[in-house]
């Protein structure tokens, strides 16, 4: 019993603190829902970008319970430098990996084209036109007129030129 007296604000802080954060990643969670359903994006990529706000969240509660049980904020630096340093150079020599998340963020905040719009990819060496079937953290699957599948990494479509074709019947008719 002494136990808990002694580490009673400890053990208060650190519930409130696991109480506020439950409460702030709900409402994130339900932000980015709401966001995706109003701007008519695909529930899967909401859940990708809850997932990483969540990652970030949680590292910064690991942090914060540090701090309440008086972990010297010296090696709660040293601990996370040494942790992203890491991170860092894994990212490095992966750099195409944290492009592609990045990327994929960045269409789902600007959703510059939507799962079912026809695209013309732009490329010199290997231009197409194609449906997009699904927009995945890292890549997008592309469905050709041929029924061909094809994963084309987020990084090149923000890289590339890329433009909207939708051509419906009529207009196609009238431009014939």
């Amino acid at each position: 019993m002494s136990i808990i007296k002694e580490y009673t604000p400890e053990i208060l802080t650190t519930l409130i603190l696991l109480v506020s954060v439950s409460v702030i990643r709900y409402s994130v969670t339900t932000l980015i829902k709401r966001y995706a359903k109003h701007a008519e994006i695909n529930e899967h990529r909401a859940v990708l970008v809850s997932k990483y706000i969540n990652i970030v969240i949680m590292l910064l509660t690991l942090a914060a319970v540090f701090i309440i049980w008086g972990v010297k904020s010296d090696q709660i630096y040293l601990a996370f430098t040494s942790v992203i340093t890491i991170i860092g150079v894994a990212f490095f020599a992966q750099w195409s990996i944290l492009s592609n998340i990045t990327a994929g963020v960045i269409l789902f905040f600007s959703f510059p084209f939507k799962i079912g719009d026809t695209i013309r990819i732009h490329d010199k060496d290997f231009p197409f036109d194609a449906e997009i079937d699904d927009i995945k953290a890292f890549h997008t699957y592309l469905r050709t007129k041929e029924g061909e599948l094809v994963t084309y990494p987020n990084n090149l479509l923000l890289q590339k030129g890329v433009s909207i074709v939708n051509v419906t019947r009529e207009e196609q008719d009238f431009t014939d």
